[in-house]
C-alpha cells in the first residue's frame, strides 16, 4: 500500500497540470480584427468601464486562502510523519 501513495499523488500532479494548461491567458491586447471603439456605446458604458484600477480583492483573498490551506496540509503531514517514528 505505501508503493501506491506516490502513484496516486504524481497522478493528481499530473491532472492537476493538464487542467491547468487549458486556462486561456490573460491578455489586455484586443484580437486584431476586433473594432477599435464601438458606435453604439452610449457616454455612460465608456464611464463605467474607465475605473482607473482593477479590484484584486477576491484574488487576494483567494490566493492567501490556498496558502493557508497548504501549508495546513503540509504541517498535517509533518506532524503525521513525526508521530509515526
Amino acid at each position: 500500500m505505501t508503493a501506491l501513495r506516490p502513484l496516486l499523488t504524481a497522478a493528481a500532479a499530473a491532472t492537476l497540470l493538464s487542467a491547468l494548461w487549458f486556462v486561456p491567458s490573460a491578455k489586455a491586447a484586443p484580437a486584431p480584427d476586433a473594432p477599435r471603439h464601438a458606435t453604439t456605446a452610449t457616454a455612460t458604458e465608456d464611464r463605467l468601464a474607465d475605473t482607473g484600477s482593477i479590484d484584486t480583492t477576491p484574488y487576494v483573498v483567494g490566493g492567501t486562502a490556498f496558502l493557508g490551506l497548504g501549508a495546513g496540509f503540509v504541517a498535517y503531514s509533518v506532524r503525521r510523519e513525526s508521530a509515526t517514528d
